[in-house]
């Protein structure tokens, strides 16, 4: 019988070194020499530029790209994508000036979103916000703000922001989160049609939607579907596009909503090892049959297919073990740096950097032709990143790169266990 691995220990070979662009190897290597311990995000916003650009030109002209913050909020690289972006998706104050400071949006101080809202009114910002725990502190700072849309997750919040822009003598530009009862597509990470604290579920759709319409400070412009993640079918996601077009258009029309704004979330996958890549051309192409109405905006929230492959993670090797015939890499760095691939238990494989200066008056620490488990510097079993990685030669003083850690890398780390300093990050 043969052995059933999970995907982070199922055998593999390390990648080759050319892997990392040369730039990358550069860049690591220089910051290898500055005699310190390494661990470290270096990202090339060119190539998260290029990912945002090859998406919004495959779409037709009634979609529109919202770049999530969430998924990599380093600022060179939130920069660097708001030239080819049509907006930004936010789920905090700190996301929300990142936002705002990059899209340089006329008629708003982007040091200080929450300062008070002149009397004239502002231009609609091109920024959708999202979370199901808005605090007033934030809904406040997005009603000043003027965001395109707050996606409202419940009836209480839909309350907080009609008195917050009743306050400001403004309207805030509402749509509602749904979870939707049945999504009928397959292939991908579902967060719709069940138990949620996501949204409103379909059901109470039309009682929360008619006490919105009650309340003083709403424009409801329409409806958040954020219900499919890790997709990597273009049909797929494309027939997800349209039947949330569908759906907004037939819930508008029975509830009595001027429909304007169909968000439907992000969704699309990134590929691994083993996985063909999502077809951007096929899905432009499909996308290009649905017809909205006129005047509906409908907004894709890409997040970790833009920004994934933008970024390389690099911990020093500070030493490698041998443990009852097994060999383990221990890196300076881990999930405290690194956690993705743990908690989502996904291949994320690695390639070795050689760094030929070794400064210690001792043996240096060697595994050769062996499998491999690349380990971090927390006491805790759970610190483990790759398992059983076939890898030519690894030394102490080394470096491991992970590629693809763009999205979801530095943002998603817990980076106080222990007390550890966090990664540094740079920008080629």
């Amino acid at each position: 019988m043969s052995v059933q691995f999970p995907p982070s220990a199922a055998p593999r070979s390390a990648y080759p070194v050319d892997v990392l662009p040369a730039p990358v190897r550069r860049r690591l290597l220089e910051l290898a020499d500055a005699g310190r311990p390494l661990s470290a995000y270096v990202y090339d916003g060119d190539v998260a530029a290029g990912r945002a650009r090859e998406l919004r030109a495959a779409l037709p002209e009634w979609a529109a790209v919202y770049y999530a913050v969430k998924a990599n909020s380093f600022p060179g690289v939130v920069e660097a994508l708001a030239p080819y972006v049509d907006g930004f998706e936010v789920a905090s104050v700190a996301e929300l000036e990142l936002a705002l400071r990059a899209g340089r949006f006329q008629g708003h101080d982007a040091e200080s979103p929450a300062a008070p809202v002149p009397a004239a009114p502002l231009p609609v910002v091109p920024v959708v916000a999202a979370g199901p725990a808005k605090s007033v502190p934030v809904l406040t700072a997005l009603v000043r703000a003027g965001v395109e849309a707050i996606n409202a997750e419940s009836l209480l919040e839909l309350h907080r922001i009609s008195r917050i822009a009743v306050a400001e003598g403004v309207t805030a530009r509402v749509a509602l989160r749904v979870n939707p009862a049945e999504i009928p597509i397959t292939g991908a990470l579902l967060m719709g049609g069940a138990a949620s604290q996501f949204g409103v579920a379909e059901p109470d759709v039309p009682d929360v939607l008619r006490e919105a319409r009650k309340l003083p400070g709403l424009d409801l412009v329409g409806f958040h579907i954020h219900a499919a993640s890790g997709n990597l079918d273009a049909a797929t996601h494309a027939a997800y596009l349209r039947w949330c077009v569908e759906w907004s258009v037939r819930t508008a029309r029975e509830t009595g909503i001027e429909l304007r704004h169909v968000d439907i979330g992000g969704g699309i996958g990134v590929a691994f090892e083993g996985e063909e890549p999502f077809d951007v051309g096929r899905f432009g192409e499909l996308a290009a049959g649905i017809e909205p109405p006129a005047g509906v905006k409908v907004i894709l929230e890409p997040g970790r297919f833009v920004v994934a492959d933008c970024g390389w993670y690099a911990a020093e090797v500070t030493d490698v073990k041998t443990s009852y015939g097994e060999s383990f890499a221990v890196l300076r760095g881990g999930i405290n740096h690194f956690q993705l691939p743990t908690s989502w238990d996904i291949v994320h494989n690695v390639a070795v950097l050689p760094v030929e200066k070794w400064g210690e008056e001792c043996p240096r620490p060697t595994a050769e032709n062996t499998r491999v488990t690349v380990v971090g510097e927390l006491c805790t079993p759970e610190d483990t990143l790759l398992r059983d990685v076939l890898i030519d030669r690894v030394r102490a003083g080394d470096l491991i790169v992970f590629p693809y850690a763009g999205s979801y890398g530095w943002e998603f780390a817990m980076h106080s266990f222990l007390g550890h300093p966090v990664a540094e990050r740079h920008l080629l």
